[in-house]
């Protein structure tokens, strides 16, 4: 999500407040700074591992039906 508050070359992306919690709990005695920069850490390690045609059809299934949960698609 891209709006006025975005700084050059970044985007902004929405949270549910339950996972931002959850991620601040996980984070506790880290080297991290804040949310952002954990989240965007996971990422760039997730970009690394392997490309398309890492996820079963089993792991995909599971990834929508929590996505689903979430709220994030229908």
């Amino acid at each position: 999500m891209t709006g006025p508050s975005a700084r050059p070359g970044k985007r902004l992306v929405e949270l549910p407040e339950e996972v931002v919690r959850g991620l601040e709990e996980r984070m506790k005695g880290s080297a991290f700074e804040s949310v952002d920069v954990f989240v965007a850490y996971v990422l760039a390690r997730l970009l690394e591992g392997p490309g398309p045609g890492a996820f079963s059809e089993e792991d995909e299934r599971l990834l929508k039906e929590r996505l689903r949960s979430l709220g994030y698609i229908d």
